[in-house]
């Protein structure tokens, strides 16, 4: 069964060339202008991916990501004309799981959407070997991929989840940021290092007050999962 790709962006030229290049790639496409129609089409077309535009017409980008995110763990990538890492930053921590910049290479976000769509594929839900891992309060339920802290649950993203996978199952590890984005992206070169950094305080600031509790960072080295 093909996966779909939602398109959400007011530019036609912009749509029609993702179109293009992703039903080459064999995914089915349906697409909107607007922000405000976005909700309607999660309902409607049940895609597996969403390319969201922030400046669009009617609810603007991150107000409707934050309204997927409320319903909805599909990936996330944001395509848009903004570049300053603020912005870059303010998307990833509101829930988006990669940023594209405009103008880009359509060849680029068609891999984008496969390592995305790869993540979902590959997560351990989806295999019938069952893994939990516990380390202090924490408790990761690799098949289930379901992260929880004293039994209170805690909603991960899949880039998050796999990073969480990977320091948990290696803890005091240290993992560079190279080896972090190869295994939670799924890819084997940096685009940003604001994509790993953003992620890193993400989970951190999910996982407790205290931000270097539980992941340690080693200037110059990279990151690693302080098991207790």
């Amino acid at each position: 069964m093909k996966k779909k790709v939602l398109i959400a962006d007011d530019e036609f030229e912009i749509r029609n060339l993702l179109r293009l290049y992703l039903e080459n790639d064999g995914y089915e496409v349906c697409e909107v202008s607007s922000g405000d129609k976005v909700s309607d089409a999660l309902k409607i077309e049940h895609p597996d991916i969403c390319l969201l535009d922030i400046m669009m017409p009617g609810k603007d980008g991150l107000h409707v990501l934050q309204d997927i995110r409320d319903v909805s763990n599909i990936p996330v990538i944001i395509i848009s004309a903004r570049t300053a890492d603020a912005e870059r930053i303010l998307g990833l921590n509101l829930g988006a799981d990669d940023y594209v910049t405009k103008p880009f290479n359509p060849l680029e976000v068609a891999a984008r959407v496969k390592a995305a769509l790869r993540r979902v594929s590959d997560s351990p839900s989806n295999e019938s070997k069952e893994e939990l891992i516990e380390i202090g309060d924490l408790q990761l339920d690799v098949g289930k991929c379901y992260l929880s802290k004293a039994g209170e649950p805690i909603e991960l993203t899949s880039v998050e989840f796999k990073i969480m996978e990977l320091l948990m199952k290696n803890p005091n590890r240290v993992f560079t940021k190279q080896q972090i984005y190869e295994y939670a992206w799924g890819e084997d070169f940096i685009i940003a290092d604001n994509n790993i950094m953003v992620a890193i305080s993400k989970l951190r600031s999910k996982l407790d007050d205290d931000p270097s509790k539980y992941i340690k960072t080693l200037r110059g080295l990279g990151y690693r999962f302080e098991a207790r």
